[in-house]
């Protein structure tokens, strides 16, 4: 089936800020970070444990409590297909880099892969911090040239018949996947079923399994 690249504003322009060089501030934090490093201030390895909980735990698990809401209450799954920026604002989740929201619904037929091709925007409020991988330039790029392979290579498998949209995430609208509720759940509560969702089914790059998956409390 046809793979798309959907384009997500009223001009074809991928217009905002983009950097192809870490800001001046990015510079900074890391150089007083390796200085905290060197005169064995901080520890490195505490310090990625921190920030990987940022990436795949605390900051995800505001995401994850949309979803299950979505999952369990038709009209709020309405409402946050219609309007996300309203909807997820209604469970307190709200502020910058997720201003302007759209949630995209997959489907038995339709999976949707969300990407960045110039930079790294990415919706914090509901998904904490991005990851390393979405911020690289083969992610970036194979994305939306092979997103089939790139599913694969994340352990998703398609079948021929599934079409897949990419979509391209600008500083101005950001995207969050709602993933398809997984078989066999229907006796679990919100707060369960938020359990099972992790970080990457709602960016698109896998799905959700009846497994826990301890990506949200």
């Amino acid at each position: 089936m046809e793979e798309r690249r959907k384009t997500t504003t009223g001009s074809d322009q991928h217009d905002h800020d983009h950097q192809a060089v870490p800001s001046d501030l990015a510079l900074r934090v890391k150089a007083i970070e390796s200085l905290l490093v060197e005169k064995g201030l901080v520890d490195r390895a505490a310090l990625d444990a921190i920030v990987d909980a940022y990436e795949t735990k605390i900051g995800p698990r505001n995401g994850a409590r949309v979803v299950a809401r979505a999952w369990v209450d038709p009209a709020y799954k309405k409402r946050l297909l219609t309007d996300a920026t309203a909807a997820i604002a209604e469970l307190g989740y709200s502020g910058g880099q997720g201003e302007d929201m759209i949630v995209l619904e997959n489907t038995p037929k339709v999976h949707n892969l969300i990407v960045c091709t110039l930079c790294s925007c990415y919706p914090w409020p509901v998904l904490g911090l991005p990851p390393v991988w979405y911020k690289s330039a083969p992610y970036r790029s194979r994305a939306v040239i092979d997103p089939r392979g790139v599913l694969r290579e994340f352990g998703l498998e398609l079948s021929e018949e599934t079409e897949i949209h990419v979509w391209d995430s600008t500083a101005e609208l950001r995207y969050m996947v709602l993933p398809e509720r997984p078989a066999g759940t229907q006796h679990m509560s919100e707060q369960e079923l938020a359990g099972l969702v992790t970080r990457d089914s709602m960016v698109g790059v896998a799905k959700v399994t009846a497994a826990k998956s301890g990506a949200a409390p």
